[in-house]
């Protein structure tokens, strides 16, 4: 029971989450996504693996996307579009990234909870998740422990950006298991 009781305390915190979440910052994002030739996705730590499945779905929905590091990755240039995902918004090797994607003449776009920070400054688009990443001063605390709730708020505002994409696009759920992986 204790398990349960837990996984309500955590979507009660998740809602809390992603109720101030602005939809003008996410329709900037989802119009930037539409607009690109090809999307790469980036993030490190369990923040990168919630940006490896969102660029998954991106595949599905029919879009061009990729994973940055990846052996496969081709390279980025004008016309394309940086999804990149950092809490803090100061995770070194994510700015670096940003930078080299801008370099290279594509737009960047951030998922962040603080968008006055060094990759928040940087990113052409920004959309702010809130809550605390760390227990941080002046940004609450969670339940659960570091980072959690923003992986799972970012992981919850990508998905609900594929629906809005599906949508847009009249992508239809047999097109999107076409496109799903048929190797296993």
């Amino acid at each position: 029971m204790q398990t349960y009781d837990n996984a309500l305390r955590i979507t009660d915190e998740l809602r809390r989450a992603l109720e101030p979440t602005s939809a003008a910052e996410e329709d900037a994002l989802v119009e930037a996504i539409l607009s690109a030739r090809g999307v790469f996705c980036t993030g490190q730590g369990r923040s990168g693996l919630m940006v490896k499945a969102f660029a998954m779905r991106l595949v599905h929905v029919g879009l061009r996307a990729h994973v940055v590091g990846e052996t496969t990755t081709p390279a980025i240039g004008a016309g394309d579009l940086l999804i990149a995902a950092s809490g803090s918004g100061q995770t070194r090797t994510t700015l670096a990234i940003v930078e080299a994607a801008q370099e290279r003449g594509a737009r960047t776009a951030v998922i962040t909870a603080h968008p006055d920070s060094p990759i928040g400054r940087a990113a052409d688009v920004v959309v702010e998740l809130h809550g605390p990443i760390t227990g941080e001063a002046g940004h609450g605390t969670s339940i659960q422990p570091p980072g959690s709730l923003f992986e799972q708020a970012l992981l919850i505002c990508c998905d609900a950006i594929v629906m809005t994409l599906v949508e847009r696009l009249g992508t239809t759920e047999e097109e999107m298991r076409a496109r799903h992986t048929k190797l296993e």
